[in-house]
Formats: C-alpha cells, structure tokens, sequence
C-alpha cells in the first residue's frame, strides 16, 4: 500500500529589532521552544525552513529586521528503528529521562553498517510510545552520545521537554550549569604535566575523511582538561590512567587530543596506530588483557547535569567494565 503524503505543520514568525542578527537556529528555537535547538538545525538542513519565501538551509545564517521566516515541521511520526528486546543496564528512570550504562560495542543509533542492535531499538522497546517524536525520528531522545567502542554512563530524553532541557545543558557544556562529564583514559607514557588542559581546534582530518584531526584553521575549539590518577611502569613501558573532563563536546575528542600530546589512548588503532607495537614490551599478562579488550581503553565514568524537571541536580557513576579492570589489574601487577 502506498504511503500518505506527509503532514506538514507550519510555523511563521517575523524577526523584529530585538532579535536582529539572530543565528536562525537559535531565533527559531527562541521562537518554538516545543523544538530544541538540534531539533531545528536538522529541519534547517533537510529544506524545512523559508525566508521570504525562498528555502534557506544554513543553520547559522543571520536573520534581518522584518523576515518572515516559515518552518515546516512534519508531525511527529514513530522511530524508523525497530524496538529490540536489547537488555539495558539502568542506572535511574523516571517519567522525564532514563540513565543507562552503556557496554563496549554498542553503537548509540542506527547507520550505515549498523542498522538494529543499537541503543535506541533498545530504548524504544523498553520505553515505548512516550520515546515517539522525542528530539528527530532517526535519533529519539538521544541528546549526546559516546562512540562504539566507548563504554560508560548515558541519558536519553523520554519526552520532549526533557530533551530540550537536556540538550541545552550539553550545548553548553557545563559553563553556566552542573553538567558534568568525566572519563576513565588508559594512555602510553606519563603526561607532562601531571594535570593540564589541551585546547585546540578540531576538524575533519583533510587526509583521511573518516578521522578527526587537530587543524590550524577551520576546525571547532575543544578543551580537554585531564588529570594522572595512577602510572604504571617498568623498565621497558609505562601507561598511565586519566581522568579527562571535558569543556567541548566534539566527536573523538579525548582520543584526538590524547594522541596530539604524544599519550594516545591503548587499544586505539585509530589514533594511536603510531604505537601499536608497544604492545609487546608490556609483561605477558598485560599484553594478553590488551589484545582482549579489542577497542580503545576509555570509559565514560560520571555524568552530572540538572533534571530537566525539577531542577535537581543528579550525579551517576559507571563502575570500570570487567574489560578495563582486568587492563588495570594486569598493569598493576607487573608495575614497579
């Protein structure tokens, strides 16, 4: 049977002198806050939105004194994804968010070459209908995410007041608010210094189109504060673990900025191709917990932000994953 044609609601405002020289996400989220701001850049993106009647898909693009500026939103419509009996390890539910801890290899939302098995076919089946239209079709409720091979603490969105308050938290990444994200790193050699920020710019890698890159020019600021917990060492190695937090939000962040100052993360064949034969002056047990871990040694320990509700500020954590502990153990063991 063929589809219906898609319904479409209409949203028109005019810029008046106050908001002149708006970026147009912004006035539009301003204007509709039933729409969060990523909600309204994607739209921007996909042709929805209208400037004097002429179609406009440039998220930052100024607005003028007197526009008449139309957004055409399609109706909230059910998730593409399919809901997936998936188990989930729950750290906190409510009405508004849930928190989970996510495993290593699982990827956050459906792609390319990872189309079920992610966590939202999980989170629709265990939510239901109230994840329907929350924050996009392809993505519902997902207000940030970690990479594949990235295990740690996560919250989604279950309505869409929630994802609104949520994502503006991450979009200013903890500057005026409690939000608050902090990672477990694993890293060849010993930083210099013990504690210290790494600020760059960050960008699509101009050689390699699926990597990020530090860039002189054209990238986005990223700020990656970290700090040396423990070392372990002896005659022939040495790795250290991190605690990283971070002031920006971009993707592969803390593995870019990690192996710029020389300390890539272990396991990263990514980032740290540079260094993959280290592997083997590390003592058998450690060489043997290594190979096993199969992905990039960092973990999402803590996420801190305001309920989206109540205000409340809430803080959880996500214990090492057996993989990780058992990185650490065999490292200690043959430390000195």
């Amino acid at each position: 049977m063929a589809e219906g044609p898609i319904q479409l609601e209409s949203f028109d405002a005019t810029v008046l002198d106050s908001e002149v020289g708006m970026r147009l996400d912004a006035f539009l989220a301003a204007r509709f806050p039933e729409f969060s701001r990523n909600r309204v850049k994607d739209l921007i993106l996909s042709d929805a939105v209208s400037i004097d009647g002429a179609t406009v898909d440039v998220p930052r693009y100024r607005v003028r004194l007197g526009e008449s500026i139309t957004l055409a939103a399609p109706e909230p419509v059910e998730a593409e994804p399919e809901p997936q009996a998936i188990p989930l390890d729950i750290l906190y539910e409510d009405d508004h968010l849930i928190v989970i801890n996510k495993p290593a290899g699982m990827v956050v939302h459906p792609a390319p070459g990872n189309p079920d098995g992610t966590l939202v076919n999980a989170l629709i089946h265990h939510c239901g209908d109230s994840l329907r239209g929350i924050g996009g079709v392809k993505r519902p409720g997902i207000v940030h995410r970690l990479d594949k091979d990235t295990s740690g603490v996560m919250v989604a969105a279950k309505t869409e007041t929630a994802h609104n308050g949520l994502a503006a938290q991450f979009a200013d990444h903890g500057r005026t608010g409690p939000l608050e994200r902090g990672y477990t790193a694993f890293v060849w050699g010993l930083p210099n210094p013990l504690i210290g920020t790494v600020e760059t710019l960050i960008g699509r890698d101009p050689h390699n189109r699926l990597k990020q890159a530090v860039l002189d020019r054209d990238g986005r600021e990223a700020i990656t504060h970290y700090r040396v917990d423990d070392r372990f060492a002896a005659d022939r190695w040495a790795v250290s673990q991190l605690s990283c937090r971070l002031e920006t939000g971009r993707t592969h962040q803390i593995r870019v900025h990690l192996a710029h100052i020389g300390h890539p993360l272990l396991g990263d064949e990514v980032y740290g191709s540079g260094f993959a034969t280290k592997i083997n002056t590390l003592p058998p047990p450690a060489q043997t917990a290594l190979r096993t871990l199969r992905r990039q040694a960092l973990h999402a320990a803590l996420l801190g932000f305001a309920h989206p509700a109540t205000g409340e500020e809430m803080r959880f954590e996500a214990p090492l994953p057996a993989d990780l502990d058992a990185l650490r153990t065999a490292l200690s063991a043959q430390s000195r």
